[in-house]
């Protein structure tokens, strides 16, 4: 990517408002704020939400704890369009109208298409969901378009070849996701560069993840600087990549926007021996005990339960490798909403002898079921 690129000017943290401070089923809007003032005091600036974000009440939150209280001039805003929720290209108008109402705003400084993967992309074309946003930019109520991004790096090949007028992307990006086979965020971080297409970074920390750590890799960290918080390590191991726009972190409490304040203010990329402590530190989630697991799902054809057995074990491995129990106890109960739990296996066999991995998968999960209902 060039040395001036969309973005360059901006800070490279930007406070995510998907994990805001809550009091029951309501956004705590006072310790919002104070969170807010503190940010920008920073000299920081840049907001992310989303149509659908926290029940639809983080566009409201935006409103309440920035655009109402400073200079339009002083912040960019960005939040995304949920093209599952659209069903005909009139609704692409009615949400974005909402919106900028919500907010508060007569634009948008960032404008996303939400969670594009190839069957998205593909209800994209068909909605003219990009001639739309082109449109919106045209009569001042977007300045830059984009989209996130949860795919394979051949499938944002194919976006950004068929849509250069794409200015920038939000992509997954972290170092234990860097070589991953499933995010692809090496691949995918080369993709844009390729196209010269600024980046936005999402889940440096991986949902809290990094934050976490096992105790080897805890003491690895604080031994090369007993100073850093383990999450600063994450967040400025993404914010070093070149091209970067800024670097979202989703903040839920004043002491996570303190200590991440601490360290961007004047931020400073990785040094070569923080890079190679980040090395070590892979080095040692690579060697964690995990279960082989390939999602091939021929465990759940035959499911009398109907179990997710390989999310349920994808959701066991990243406790193994993060030790992040509320996170994982929180995918856990996205996975079994409206599938069978881990407790409802009646050890039928019938995974089992469809295994290719030959992994013991009704001891599994009962030892699912133990830490997580």
């Amino acid at each position: 990517m060039s040395e001036q690129y969309l973005g360059k000017s901006i800070k490279k943290l930007g406070f995510g408002l998907m994990r805001l401070p809550m009091q029951g089923q309501e956004i705590d809007i006072e310790q919002t704020k104070k969170m807010v003032d503190s940010f920008i005091a920073k000299g920081f600036s840049y907001f992310d939400t989303a149509y659908v974000y926290i029940g639809s009440k983080s566009e409201v939150a935006l409103k309440e704890a920035v655009t109402d209280r400073y200079p339009r001039e002083s912040f960019q805003a960005a939040t995304k369009m949920p093209l599952w929720i659209c069903k005909t290209p009139d609704d692409l108008q009615k949400l974005f109208d909402e919106s900028c109402e919500r907010a508060g705003l007569s634009y948008y400084d960032f404008y996303l298409l939400h969670a594009l993967n190839k069957d998205s992309y593909q209800q994209s074309e068909e909605l003219h969901a990009w001639e739309f946003i082109q449109k919106m930019k045209a009569e001042g109520k977007i300045r830059h378009i984009g989209f996130s991004f949860h795919d394979s790096a051949e499938v944002l090949d194919t976006i950004l070849k068929a849509h250069p007028e794409t200015e920038f992307v939000q992509l997954q990006i972290n170092y234990a996701d860097w070589e991953s086979d499933n995010v692809q965020s090496r691949k995918c971080y080369e993709v844009a560069k390729k196209y010269n297409v600024p980046v936005v970074i999402m889940e440096p920390v991986k949902g809290g993840s990094l934050a976490s750590m096992t105790p080897k890799v805890r003491e690895l960290l604080e031994k090369a600087n007993p100073d850093a918080s383990i999450a600063s390590w994450a967040v400025r191991y993404a914010a070093s990549l070149p091209g970067v726009v800024t670097v979202l972190s989703g903040m839920s409490d004043t002491a996570q926007m303190e200590d991440n304040c601490s360290y961007m203010e004047n931020f400073e990329p990785l040094s070569d021996s923080e890079r190679a402590t980040i090395d070590e530190v892979v080095k040692v989630l690579d060697s964690l005990p995990t279960i082989p697991c390939t999602s091939c799902r021929y465990c759940v054809d035959d499911c009398p339960q109907q179990i997710n057995i390989p999310e349920i074990i994808g959701t066991l491995n990243a406790y193994t490798l993060y030790q992040n129990k509320a996170g994982s106890m929180g995918h856990y109960r996205q996975i079994v909403k409206e599938k069978g739990k881990a407790s409802d296996c009646i050890a039928c066999g019938a995974c089992e002898g469809h295994c290719p991995q030959h992994i013991e998968i009704i001891d599994t999960l009962k030892k699912a079921a133990g830490l997580f209902e």
